[in-house]
């Protein structure tokens, strides 16, 4: 199986990014990350890739599934055949909302790892 082509769009700490991230290291793929946080014009490239505003958006060779969770995401690549179904667990939930605590340290310019 030849290694897809993935740009994530993603917010530095949020449940729903965790989520993707999660994914894609469970099947050990590599990616390229755009923080949307802490570069604005990732937020605007996203913005304009995607047609909307909200995140995560993941970009697998050349296909934007915006607005997704990391369950999606891996729906997505298994239906496809972009992966094999695996065992690995991950420590995260992939399906998870930002918490009110994200948030509000997102809004407030403060990293957080919750």
């Amino acid at each position: 199986m030849s290694q897809p082509e993935i740009t994530a769009y993603l917010k530095t700490s949020c449940g729903w990014s965790k989520g993707v991230r999660a994914v894609l290291a469970k099947y050990s793929l590599a990616y390229t990350e755009k923080d949307i946080i802490q570069n604005p014009a990732f937020r605007f490239e996203m913005e304009q890739r995607s047609g909307q505003p909200l995140s995560p958006c993941v970009e697998i060779n050349g296909v934007m599934l915006p607005d997704i969770s990391g369950e999606e995401v891996e729906a997505y690549m298994l239906e496809k055949g972009i992966v094999t179904a695996n065992e690995v667990k991950t420590n995260v939930p992939l399906n998870a909302p930002c918490t009110d605590a994200q948030h509000a340290a997102m809004a407030a310019g403060i990293k957080t790892d919750l």
